[in-house]
């Protein structure tokens, strides 16, 4: 689920937000302590940052900057300043879009909806790793790492992992991983799918990871 950060000064506009936000199955944190804006992005991780431009302390221009020296991730500036200065500094900041208030809800879910499709259809396409609870899946060398271990998974070991991880938080069934190790015409059947499963069960259990992939029985596997 996409995680959005609400940086808006407004009280009663940010919690209107926050509320379309969750309508629309995304996640969302309101900043409420402004001076402490940067270690909330830093804890939250979102994957979209709305940015206000009057904010008290430091303006959203200087949150924007800080943000930019750590991480790429999408921000749309929200603001009822229309200059085309104010629109070429949060461009040159490092801003992606520009909402000028008063504004509608269904334009702004639109423009979220847009970012968000676009950033990380672009980055899933290109990305070397997934990580999930602290567990990091190397796709250019089949290798996981947790806690400084680092794990080599077979051909078979990786691409189930693979699959689970994608789909993190969804049960996935065994007819759904089979088809995912079918290639070049090599039959996979429903033992074999076992035997991989349980070996990677293993090695996943002798780096601390017990019980990461869960059973759901007559449905499949998942990784919560």
């Amino acid at each position: 689920m996409f995680k959005i950060l609400i940086v808006e000064d407004d009280k009663k506009m940010s919690e209107i937000i926050l509320e379309n936000i969750v309508r629309w199955g995304f996640e969302g944190h309101r900043v409420e302590n402004f001076n402490d804006t940067f270690n909330d992005f830093v804890k939250y991780d979102p994957q979209l940052v709305l940015m206000d431009i009057n904010l008290p302390s430091h303006d959203g221009f200087y949150w924007c900057g800080k943000i930019r020296e750590v991480s790429k991730v999408p921000i749309i500036f929200i603001s009822s300043r229309n200059t085309n200065m104010d629109i070429i500094m949060a461009v040159n900041m490092g801003g992606d879009d520009f909402i000028q208030k008063p504004f509608s809800l269904d334009v702004l879910m639109a423009k979220v909806n847009a970012l968000l499709r676009r950033t990380y259809d672009y980055i899933n396409a290109f990305s070397s790793v997934i990580e999930h609870q602290g567990v990091v899946l190397n796709l250019k060398d089949s290798s996981v790492i947790y806690n400084d271990n680092k794990l080599e998974l077979t051909k078979n070991e990786f691409k189930i992992l693979y699959t689970l991880m994608q789909d993190k938080g969804e049960i996935v069934s065994r007819d759904e991983i089979m088809r995912a190790l079918w290639e070049d015409e090599s039959f996979v059947d429903d033992n074999t799918l076992t035997v991989n499963i349980n070996r990677l069960r293993k090695k996943l259990e002798d780096i601390g990871l017990k019980n990461y992939i869960q059973t759901k029985k007559g449905q499949g596997y998942v990784i919560l």
